[in-house]
Protein backbone atom coordinates (compact mmCIF):
# COMPACT_ATOMS: atom_id res chain seq x y z
CA UNK A 1 0.00 0.00 0.00
CA UNK A 2 1.04 3.39 -0.93
CA UNK A 3 1.11 6.18 1.91
CA UNK A 4 -2.07 7.10 3.63
CA UNK A 5 -4.02 9.11 1.05
CA UNK A 6 -1.76 8.20 -2.45
CA UNK A 7 -1.47 5.70 -4.43
CA UNK A 8 -4.70 4.26 -6.33
CA UNK A 9 -7.90 6.00 -7.14
CA UNK A 10 -10.47 3.84 -9.28
CA UNK A 11 -12.55 5.93 -11.76
CA UNK A 12 -16.00 6.26 -10.93
CA UNK A 13 -19.18 4.84 -13.55
CA UNK A 14 -17.54 2.04 -14.10
CA UNK A 15 -19.53 -1.27 -15.98
CA UNK A 16 -18.87 -4.27 -13.95
CA UNK A 17 -15.71 -6.47 -14.42
CA UNK A 18 -16.34 -9.22 -16.78
CA UNK A 19 -13.23 -11.75 -17.84
CA UNK A 20 -13.52 -9.68 -21.26
CA UNK A 21 -12.07 -6.19 -19.74
CA UNK A 22 -8.83 -5.99 -21.42
CA UNK A 23 -9.14 -8.08 -24.69
CA UNK A 24 -8.33 -5.45 -26.43
CA UNK A 25 -5.20 -4.90 -25.18
CA UNK A 26 -1.73 -6.81 -25.84
CA UNK A 27 -0.89 -9.79 -23.52
CA UNK A 28 1.48 -7.82 -21.42
CA UNK A 29 -1.00 -4.90 -20.99
CA UNK A 30 -3.84 -7.09 -20.26
CA UNK A 31 -1.85 -8.73 -17.80
CA UNK A 32 -1.13 -5.88 -15.91
CA UNK A 33 -4.32 -4.17 -16.59
CA UNK A 34 -6.20 -7.21 -14.83
CA UNK A 35 -3.73 -6.69 -11.82
CA UNK A 36 -3.77 -3.22 -11.36
CA UNK A 37 -7.75 -3.50 -11.60
CA UNK A 38 -7.88 -5.95 -8.66
CA UNK A 39 -5.73 -3.81 -6.43
CA UNK A 40 -7.57 -1.86 -3.73
CA UNK A 41 -7.71 1.57 -3.37
CA UNK A 42 -5.11 3.22 -1.88
CA UNK A 43 -2.58 0.11 -3.16
CA UNK A 44 1.08 1.59 -4.73
CA UNK A 45 0.90 1.29 -8.78
CA UNK A 46 4.36 3.21 -8.96
CA UNK A 47 6.95 0.97 -11.34
CA UNK A 48 9.09 0.11 -8.40
CA UNK A 49 6.81 -1.88 -6.32
CA UNK A 50 4.81 -3.58 -9.63
CA UNK A 51 8.14 -4.49 -10.54
CA UNK A 52 8.43 -6.26 -7.26
CA UNK A 53 5.34 -8.46 -7.89
CA UNK A 54 4.87 -8.69 -11.37
CA UNK A 55 7.26 -10.63 -14.10
CA UNK A 56 8.04 -7.81 -15.36
CA UNK A 57 11.37 -5.43 -15.57
CA UNK A 58 11.01 -1.68 -14.72
CA UNK A 59 11.20 -0.34 -18.26
CA UNK A 60 8.68 -3.14 -19.58
CA UNK A 61 6.23 -1.79 -16.80
CA UNK A 62 7.20 2.05 -17.44
CA UNK A 63 6.24 1.02 -21.29
CA UNK A 64 3.04 -0.16 -20.43
CA UNK A 65 1.47 1.83 -17.85
CA UNK A 66 2.26 4.12 -21.32
CA UNK A 67 0.58 2.63 -23.20
CA UNK A 68 -2.36 1.63 -20.90
CA UNK A 69 -2.69 5.65 -20.89
CA UNK A 70 -3.01 6.07 -24.50
CA UNK A 71 -5.57 3.54 -24.25
CA UNK A 72 -7.84 5.19 -21.96
CA UNK A 73 -7.59 2.82 -18.88
CA UNK A 74 -4.79 5.12 -16.80
CA UNK A 75 -3.93 8.63 -15.99
CA UNK A 76 -1.47 10.20 -13.51
CA UNK A 77 -2.08 13.63 -11.91
CA UNK A 78 -2.55 15.28 -9.17
CA UNK A 79 -6.15 16.26 -6.56
CA UNK A 80 -6.32 19.00 -4.53
CA UNK A 81 -8.13 18.16 -1.35
CA UNK A 82 -9.69 20.56 1.39
CA UNK A 83 -9.77 19.10 5.23
CA UNK A 84 -9.70 20.30 8.81
CA UNK A 85 -5.43 20.52 8.40
CA UNK A 86 -6.14 22.71 5.23
CA UNK A 87 -5.83 22.25 1.18
CA UNK A 88 -2.75 20.56 -0.36
CA UNK A 89 -2.17 18.72 -3.63
CA UNK A 90 -2.07 14.97 -3.49
CA UNK A 91 -0.68 12.88 -6.11
CA UNK A 92 -3.06 10.21 -7.63
CA UNK A 93 -2.83 7.17 -10.44
CA UNK A 94 -6.29 7.26 -11.65
CA UNK A 95 -7.42 3.70 -12.79
CA UNK A 96 -10.68 2.92 -15.10
CA UNK A 97 -11.52 -0.75 -15.69
CA UNK A 98 -13.41 0.78 -18.75
CA UNK A 99 -11.63 2.36 -21.28
CA UNK A 100 -12.37 6.31 -21.44
CA UNK A 101 -11.54 8.85 -23.70
CA UNK A 102 -10.17 12.09 -23.74
CA UNK A 103 -12.89 13.86 -23.43
CA UNK A 104 -14.39 11.67 -20.46
CA UNK A 105 -11.22 12.08 -18.57
CA UNK A 106 -11.10 15.90 -19.49
CA UNK A 107 -14.50 16.13 -17.78
CA UNK A 108 -13.14 14.28 -14.80
CA UNK A 109 -10.42 16.77 -14.17
CA UNK A 110 -13.06 19.63 -13.90
CA UNK A 111 -15.14 17.47 -11.00
CA UNK A 112 -17.90 17.11 -13.58
CA UNK A 113 -18.47 13.40 -13.51
CA UNK A 114 -19.69 12.18 -16.62
CA UNK A 115 -23.25 10.41 -16.85
CA UNK A 116 -22.57 6.52 -16.21
CA UNK A 117 -22.32 4.41 -19.19
CA UNK A 118 -24.77 2.17 -20.87
CA UNK A 119 -23.81 -1.32 -22.02
CA UNK A 120 -23.76 -1.01 -25.63
CA UNK A 121 -27.11 -3.00 -26.64
CA UNK A 122 -28.95 -0.93 -24.05
CA UNK A 123 -31.13 1.69 -26.50
CA UNK A 124 -29.78 5.63 -25.56
CA UNK A 125 -32.72 8.09 -24.88
CA UNK A 126 -34.00 9.60 -28.58
CA UNK A 127 -34.90 13.11 -26.82
CA UNK A 128 -32.87 15.51 -24.90
CA UNK A 129 -33.42 16.21 -21.36
CA UNK A 130 -34.13 19.31 -22.21
CA UNK A 131 -36.96 18.11 -24.60
CA UNK A 132 -38.21 16.13 -21.92
CA UNK A 133 -38.77 18.86 -19.73
CA UNK A 134 -40.69 21.01 -22.59
CA UNK A 135 -42.90 18.01 -23.60
CA UNK A 136 -43.92 17.68 -19.85
CA UNK A 137 -44.57 21.32 -19.68
CA UNK A 138 -48.20 21.42 -20.02
CA UNK A 139 -48.52 19.10 -17.12
CA UNK A 140 -47.14 21.41 -14.84
CA UNK A 141 -48.89 24.43 -16.55
CA UNK A 142 -51.13 23.58 -19.09
CA UNK A 143 -51.65 27.06 -20.31
CA UNK A 144 -47.93 26.30 -21.33
CA UNK A 145 -48.67 22.82 -23.34
CA UNK A 146 -46.48 22.60 -26.41
CA UNK A 147 -45.97 20.79 -29.56
CA UNK A 148 -43.07 18.41 -30.33
CA UNK A 149 -42.43 21.08 -33.00
CA UNK A 150 -41.92 23.95 -30.02
CA UNK A 151 -40.85 21.71 -28.16
CA UNK A 152 -37.74 20.47 -31.18
CA UNK A 153 -37.23 24.04 -31.92
CA UNK A 154 -37.21 25.54 -28.50
CA UNK A 155 -34.46 22.62 -26.60
CA UNK A 156 -31.45 24.27 -27.87
CA UNK A 157 -32.70 27.36 -25.87
CA UNK A 158 -33.21 25.32 -22.31
CA UNK A 159 -29.73 23.24 -23.19
CA UNK A 160 -28.33 27.08 -22.67
CA UNK A 161 -29.93 27.19 -18.81
CA UNK A 162 -28.50 23.79 -18.38
CA UNK A 163 -25.13 24.93 -19.63
CA UNK A 164 -24.92 27.51 -16.88
CA UNK A 165 -25.89 24.93 -14.23
CA UNK A 166 -29.75 25.77 -13.58
CA UNK A 167 -31.38 22.97 -12.68
CA UNK A 168 -34.89 21.37 -14.01
CA UNK A 169 -37.02 23.20 -11.26
CA UNK A 170 -35.24 26.39 -11.82
CA UNK A 171 -35.96 26.19 -15.85
CA UNK A 172 -39.60 25.51 -14.92
CA UNK A 173 -40.12 28.26 -11.86
CA UNK A 174 -38.69 30.75 -14.42
CA UNK A 175 -41.62 29.55 -17.05
CA UNK A 176 -44.51 29.39 -15.20
CA UNK A 177 -44.49 31.99 -12.32
CA UNK A 178 -47.00 34.61 -12.94
CA UNK A 179 -47.90 33.45 -15.73
CA UNK A 180 -50.72 35.78 -18.19
CA UNK A 181 -54.03 35.13 -18.20
CA UNK A 182 -54.77 33.74 -21.21
CA UNK A 183 -51.90 32.98 -22.51
CA UNK A 184 -52.10 33.33 -26.85
CA UNK A 185 -48.89 32.01 -27.66
CA UNK A 186 -47.20 29.46 -25.13
CA UNK A 187 -44.59 28.95 -27.48
CA UNK A 188 -43.68 32.51 -28.10
CA UNK A 189 -44.13 33.11 -24.22
CA UNK A 190 -41.59 30.32 -23.46
CA UNK A 191 -39.03 31.41 -25.99
CA UNK A 192 -39.20 35.00 -24.93
CA UNK A 193 -38.94 33.76 -20.81
CA UNK A 194 -36.19 31.50 -21.93
CA UNK A 195 -33.81 34.23 -23.54
CA UNK A 196 -35.09 37.52 -21.17
CA UNK A 197 -34.48 35.46 -17.71
CA UNK A 198 -31.32 33.23 -19.39
CA UNK A 199 -29.01 33.29 -15.39
CA UNK A 200 -25.64 34.86 -15.85
CA UNK A 201 -22.46 32.26 -16.73
CA UNK A 202 -21.58 30.53 -13.24
CA UNK A 203 -18.24 31.80 -12.29
CA UNK A 204 -15.14 29.32 -13.59
CA UNK A 205 -13.78 27.14 -10.63
CA UNK A 206 -10.70 25.70 -10.37
CA UNK A 207 -10.21 22.08 -11.47
CA UNK A 208 -9.89 20.02 -8.81
CA UNK A 209 -7.50 17.70 -10.39
CA UNK A 210 -4.36 18.09 -13.01
CA UNK A 211 -3.38 15.48 -15.21
CA UNK A 212 0.71 15.06 -16.39
CA UNK A 213 2.33 13.99 -19.42
CA UNK A 214 2.92 10.11 -18.90
CA UNK A 215 6.39 10.99 -20.31
CA UNK A 216 7.83 13.76 -18.46
CA UNK A 217 5.63 14.46 -15.85
CA UNK A 218 4.42 17.77 -16.79
CA UNK A 219 0.76 19.16 -15.38
CA UNK A 220 -1.17 20.57 -18.39
CA UNK A 221 -4.66 21.08 -19.18
CA UNK A 222 -6.38 17.91 -20.33
CA UNK A 223 -6.70 19.31 -24.04
CA UNK A 224 -3.46 19.52 -24.52
CA UNK A 225 -2.40 16.13 -23.23
CA UNK A 226 -4.22 13.27 -25.49
CA UNK A 227 -3.49 10.10 -24.75
CA UNK A 228 -2.11 11.79 -21.30
CA UNK A 229 1.26 12.75 -23.16
CA UNK A 230 2.01 16.54 -24.04
CA UNK A 231 2.89 17.77 -27.28
CA UNK A 232 6.85 18.38 -27.18
CA UNK A 233 7.13 13.96 -26.10
CA UNK A 234 4.96 14.04 -29.27
CA UNK A 235 7.53 15.20 -31.21
CA UNK A 236 4.94 18.12 -32.19
CA UNK A 237 6.44 21.45 -32.73
CA UNK A 238 4.94 24.65 -30.69
CA UNK A 239 3.42 26.95 -33.47
CA UNK A 240 5.25 30.02 -34.17
CA UNK A 241 4.03 33.27 -32.87
CA UNK A 242 2.14 36.08 -35.36
CA UNK A 243 4.58 38.55 -35.27
CA UNK A 244 2.73 41.74 -35.10
CA UNK A 245 4.05 44.84 -37.06
CA UNK A 246 5.19 47.85 -34.93
CA UNK A 247 3.29 50.91 -35.22
CA UNK A 248 5.29 53.96 -36.98
CA UNK A 249 5.80 56.28 -34.09
CA UNK A 250 7.38 52.87 -32.41
CA UNK A 251 9.22 52.52 -35.37
CA UNK A 252 10.67 56.21 -35.25
CA UNK A 253 11.18 56.33 -31.76
CA UNK A 254 13.08 52.20 -31.63
CA UNK A 255 15.91 53.89 -34.71
CA UNK A 256 16.38 57.39 -33.21
CA UNK A 257 17.82 55.66 -29.74
CA UNK A 258 19.85 53.47 -32.07
CA UNK A 259 21.13 56.42 -33.93
CA UNK A 260 21.80 58.26 -30.39
CA UNK A 261 23.42 55.33 -29.12
CA UNK A 262 25.94 55.11 -32.41
CA UNK A 263 26.38 58.80 -32.36
CA UNK A 264 27.55 58.22 -28.20
CA UNK A 265 29.56 55.52 -29.45
CA UNK A 266 31.66 57.30 -31.57
CA UNK A 267 32.17 60.29 -29.63
CA UNK A 268 33.58 58.43 -26.95
CA UNK A 269 35.98 56.72 -29.25
CA UNK A 270 37.20 60.43 -30.92
CA UNK A 271 40.32 61.31 -28.74
CA UNK A 272 40.48 64.72 -26.94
Amino acid sequence: MANPGYGKRSAPDQLPRTNHDFAHLPPREAAIAAYIDRLPEGADVSVKTLAKQLPYGQCALRTALNNLQRAGHLRRGREHLTGSGGARWITRTWFSRTTRDDTWWAAFTRGDVPAKDEPPDRPRPTRSRAHILLAALGRTAPLLSLSAADCAALAPLVEGWFARGATDEAVLRALTEGLPTPVHHPAALVRCRLIDKLPPEPVRRPPRRVLECAECGVPGQPEALPGGVCGGCRGERAPERPRTPLPAPAVHARAGEIRAAMSLKRRERTPV
